[in-house]
This record gives structure tokens, sequence and C-alpha cells, in this order.
């Protein structure tokens, strides 16, 4: 199971606003850490796979339940 260290919920914000948000918690965890992003927009899902691929962090998970999209992204060691 995986730790989470920080939650992020997004829902309502259309993109880029879950990503600019996600972008800044990131930067408040250490490298390694996890973040849970909870975001409503669809758009969310191939933006959040884009992201981290640029941004090196890693996207554990990306899933929808009930319209709702959740990610875990672990963030890259610096």
């Amino acid at each position: 199971m995986t730790t989470i260290d920080a939650e992020l919920d997004t829902s309502g914000l259309s993109c880029p606003l879950p990503i600019l948000k996600a972008k800044k918690a990131l930067a408040g965890l250490r490298g390694g850490q996890v973040l849970r992003v909870i975001a409503s927009d669809p758009e969310s899902v191939r933006d959040f796979e884009t992201f981290s691929q640029q941004m090196g962090h890693v996207l554990l998970e990306a899933r929808e339940e009930l319209g709702q999209f959740y990610f875990l992204l672990r963030k890259r060691e610096d």
C-alpha cells in the first residue's frame, strides 16, 4: 500500500488549474513523497500523464470512480 503524504482536491476546476495546483503542491513535498489529486475534469487524465512525463514525476495511479478522477503522483527525487 502506498503512503499518501498530501492530498489535493481540484474538483470543479478545469484545465489547466488542476495541473497548476498539483505543481504547487508537489513543490512543497520532498522527493519520493506521494500526492493524491482528485479531479472532475475528464481532460485531467491526459494532462496528468503528460505532466508526470515532462516533469519526471511517477504517475502511480490514474483511475475514475463515479465521475471523479484520482491520481497518485510520486515526486521525483531531486
